[in-house]
């Protein structure tokens, strides 16, 4: 099984002191280690270096690969979320250097993401993936020349970044690769700092992040494709030939258990096991011990090409299919993978139909987004350069999309498929149907009775994620200019014109049809006795009174009658009922066949499902 445990050793130039002791030897200087800070009085051991009357320097080196830390002193701990951490902070100069860790394929394990040198005036520098550098937020490009920016020398070849600065005079030198960064250092022992490499047990003082969502933990289950044996195996090459001419310089053991316990939990993909061992031999190129031919005993390949081109917070560079390129992060594409999709769900705005998908998770099926189309082959999606996200956007009734009635709604689809061409003769894409659909739902039976107070009745009817409204408004005039309000006075006999609007639907694809129009006595649709105003979208011809206009035609229609009253009825209240239907125009006659000397069956060609009602009531 997985080893755990820590190793006490401190790396100077390959020698161990055990914390807290005094080393001494015959040069001028004595060295005293403590937990967290290293001073000298007057003598150096043979491990140290001491020139004339100057103070002691000490060479080190601090390693972060993967989740782990091995400190100054090689002691060694694994960072376990997804915060950002000091490794060396300076409170002299005011100078720190930070680093930010990130999931990758799974959500239970970081890996250093970023670095950050940070100084208390001037511009901070990050290292990012990609071979990317920011300068106060702003991107520069390096080369292989050493390049100065606040004090710092940068400079960039095949294998990553260099940096070098000075504090207070000694020299500290950064590597990172993306993948491993590691800090040399060859300072006074009277220097003091602080953060992950000074003590790697000191997560808690040196997370920086204030936002505590990064410090999440998820519980993944165990890989059952990892061999525990093969991967011990694995790592312990570092005790074998060509590394262990290295060993007596750099102990290995530190790296070993870096390296077994990340593999033991994580699938060695993305030249993972072979991180570990290119931290192992770059630490021993820094003592003056290089190791001859590793790559080759080891079977690692010559790092891939990185991703050269950006990848989004959302990302990180590995391999896809044998090519290297940009992943989904693991916790960003559980949304997504939980639930079997590809991307966000479907947006319904204003007639407008959008669908996004996210383009790290379609390289990962091996789909090709330029592949892809809607039902019209000549609407294809666009894919965003800096989210990576591939979005499909169109109005409702373009594009291919199809519209049907089912169960009381009114529905739209469309499809998004991959491009099939008879021309060709061979395909190496797999096949795409990802069939999504917005609705304009005609709403369940609804009972809602006001007085004319504000006006207006007004119901919002949820359609989905469209949403419209219908209103029913009464006037004393044609003009519809005279609104009857709670004041308004209505004689008995007086013309009243009833007009009924909706708002938030396509008149280009609807029209809304006033199905029946009553009044009852109570506050009760289905209550006795009922008088008939609208029946199947017509006048009712017993009272000449009444007259409709503009039923069927558009997203509004409206009617006029005489007030009246109900007979013997005390008091006299008259309360207002209509039903409404939606109607689809394309292929559709949606106007009642009511003209004519003699009425006509109207046409039912539209749904008639489950209606919207809406009431009004007043005391004429």
């Amino acid at each position: 099984m997985c080893l755990n445990w820590w190793i006490c050793l401190l790396l100077f130039s390959g020698f161990g002191v055990i914390p807290g002791t005094t080393s001494q030897s015959l040069d001028n200087c004595t060295l005293i280690f403590s937990n967290t800070s290293v001073s000298s009085t007057s003598r150096c051991d043979s491990s140290k270096q001491c020139d004339g009357n100057k103070p002691c320097s000490v060479k080190g080196l601090c390693t972060v690969t993967g989740p782990t830390v091995i400190d100054f002193r090689g002691q060694m701990n694994s960072v376990s979320d997804r915060c950002e951490y000091t490794l060396m902070q300076d409170q002299s100069t005011g100078f720190s250097l930070k680093a930010n860790f990130m999931e990758r394929r799974r959500r239970d394990v970081s890996f250093v993401d970023s670095v950050t040198l940070d100084f208390s005036q001037g511009d901070d520098i990050q290292l990012l993936q990609g071979h990317r550098v920011l300068v106060g937020g702003s991107p520069v490009i390096l080369s292989g020349s050493v390049q100065t920016f606040n004090g710092v020398g940068l400079s960039k070849d095949q294998t990553g970044f260099t940096a070098n600065i000075s504090l207070n005079g000694s020299p500290v030198s950064l590597f990172f690769d993306g993948t491993t960064a590691q800090i040399y250092m060859d300072v006074p022992v009277s220097y003091t700092f602080t953060g992950l490499c000074a003590d790697s047990s000191s997560s808690l003082s040196s997370r920086l992040s204030s936002d505590s969502s990064c410090q999440q933990q998820y519980v993944e289950p165990a890989d059952d494709t990892i061999n525990i044996t093969a991967v011990i195996e694995k790592c312990n090459i570092l005790k074998s030939a060509p590394f262990s001419s290295c060993n007596i310089h750099v102990d290995p053991e530190s790296y070993i258990i870096a390296c077994t316990e990340t593999l033991c939990k994580y699938p060695a993909v993305d030249g993972l096991r072979c991180q570990f061992l290119e931290a192992y031999a770059k630490a021993c190129q820094n003592s003056q011990a290089t190791v001859q031919n590793w790559r080759t005993a080891a079977k690692c390949h010559h790092p891939e090409p990185i991703c050269q081109d950006k990848c989004t917070d959302h990302e990180f560079c590995g391999d896809i299919h044998g090519n290297t390129d940009c992943r989904c992060r693991a916790i960003y594409a559980s949304e997504y993978t939980e639930k079997n999709r590809l991307g966000g769900p479907t947006v319904c705005k204003d007639n407008t139909v959008s669908l996004t998908l996210v383009g790290c998770l379609l390289k990962e099926n091996g789909i090709d987004y330029t592949h892809l189309h809607l039902n019209d082959k000549n609407c294809t999606g666009v894919m965003d350069p800096e989210s990576h996200m591939l979005k499909f956007n169109f109005s409702s009734d373009s594009c291919g999309t199809e519209i049907m009635t089912k169960n009381s709604q009114v529905i739209f689809t469309n499809a998004v498929v991959t491009r099939n061409s008879s021309s060709d003769l061979i395909s190496r894409q797999d096949k795409v149907f990802i069939e999504f659909s917005c609705s304009h739902p005609t709403p369940e039976l609804q009972n809602v009775a006001f007085k004319i107070i504000d006006n207006s009745v007004e119901v919002f009817l949820p359609s989905g994620e469209w949403h419209y409204s219908l209103t029913m408004k009464a006037y004393s005039d044609a003009a519809q200019t005279q609104l009857l309000g709670s004041n308004s006075d209505v004689r008995l006999n007086q013309k009243i014109w009833i007009v009924l609007a909706t708002n938030g639907l396509d008149e280009e694809l609807f029209s809304v049809v006033t199905d029946s129009c009553w009044a009852t006595s109570v506050n009760s649709p289905s209550s006795s006795p009922r008088y008939d105003l609208i029946t199947d979208g017509c006048a009712n011809p017993a009272d000449r009174t009444v007259h409709v206009m503009g039923n069927g035609q558009g997203t509004s229609n409206s009617f006029s009658f005489n007030m009246f009253e109900f007979s013997g009825k005390e008091p006299s209240e008259v309360y207002l009922h209509c039903q409404l239907q939606l109607c689809v125009k394309k292929n559709n006659s949606c106007e009642p066949g009511c003209s004519g000397p003699f009425r006509r069956r109207r046409s039912l060609r539209y749904r008639r499902g489950a209606p919207a009602l809406i009431s009004m009531v007043w005391t004429p």
